[in-house]
């Protein structure tokens, strides 16, 4: 299974004078299991892509490809793309409506017409996947939580629809620290232990650092480097000729490097970087 992005070009207002190209002849494949990172300026193209992987919107040329169907080529399956590709926009928690938690997560599930029982069965399972207690959850109301317990909540929704992938768009936008580790803390134990394939797409250089596993940086509408978090931040200057850092503690370390530690250029953590250090430190003084 994967989604493929085949020679992809989405144009805004065509045959107008605002005619804008948002992403031009891109190629991409996101295999199951992966955990992808999706960084890059505001208007990169970063927002468009993620929706033509999930069927919102329609290429201008080429082609998307979840799991051997062609998005768009029958209207009839589009439905059916939207719940194996999830997709999770910023400040999902504005489209909680419902008097109890267990009721919003189970919208998506009761509109295609499965059971009460698979349905409560796909609203305990989304629930518990993003860390609640069901029973001590279920009967509460959306709108007495905290911003990332409604943020999860939110999510639950999506995972309630059973999707093969699922697509977060700025997760942590708006949070404050404890309900953005409270947010990626969770999406970490979707990757590995519901073995969802992800898609997070960030401003944050250190978030996209320590959690993916590959990254594509888009730039003026096209994929302009990608590969692992060690290759890309590793590419500090190249990264900052296109207006993007890198994560502070890559900056310290290329600091030291210029000062003469013989430490690794790819380190993207605190800890990574105590330990090298103190490895050089031992080398020259002890």
């Amino acid at each position: 299974m994967s989604i493929k992005a085949e020679n992809i070009k989405y144009i805004y207002s065509e045959g107008t004078p605002f005619r804008t190209v948002a992403l031009d002849d891109i190629n991409l494949e996101i295999k199951e299991g992966d955990f992808l990172g999706v960084i890059g300026h505001t208007g990169s193209g970063k927002s468009t892509l993620i929706q033509l992987l999930n069927g919102l919107e329609k290429p201008s040329d080429g082609k998307i490809i979840v799991n051997d169907t062609v998005v768009g080529e029958d209207k009839k399956k589009l439905s059916k793309i939207r719940q194996t590709v999830g997709l999770v926009f910023q400040y999902p928690e504005y489209q909680l409506f419902e008097e109890t938690v267990a009721k919003d997560v189970a919208f998506g599930p009761m509109n295609l017409n499965l059971s009460e029982e698979e349905t409560e069965k796909r609203v305990k399972e989304a629930l518990e996947l993003v860390g609640f207690n069901y029973k001590s959850i279920k009967d509460e109301s959306p709108f007495d939580l905290s911003g990332g317990q409604k943020r999860r909540v939110a999510i639950a929704g999506v995972l309630a629809m059973k999707p093969d992938y699922l697509i977060l768009d700025e997760p942590t936008a708006g949070l404050d620290p404890a309900g953005r580790n409270e947010i990626f803390e969770q999406i970490k134990k979707l990757h590995k232990k519901a073995n969802v394939t992800v898609v997070l797409v960030s401003h944050s250089m250190e978030d996209i650092a320590k959690l993916v596993n590959r990254v594509i940086v888009l730039y003026k509408g096209k994929i302009h480097m990608q590969g692992t978090p060690k290759e890309i931040y590793s590419q500090s200057e190249e990264l900052k000729k296109i207006g993007l850092g890198v994560p502070q503690v890559a900056e310290i370390v290329n600091e030291l490097r210029k000062r003469g530690f013989n430490i690794r250029p790819d380190i993207l953590t605190v800890e990574e970087a105590k330990e090298e250090i103190l490895k050089e430190v031992r080398r020259n003084y002890v």
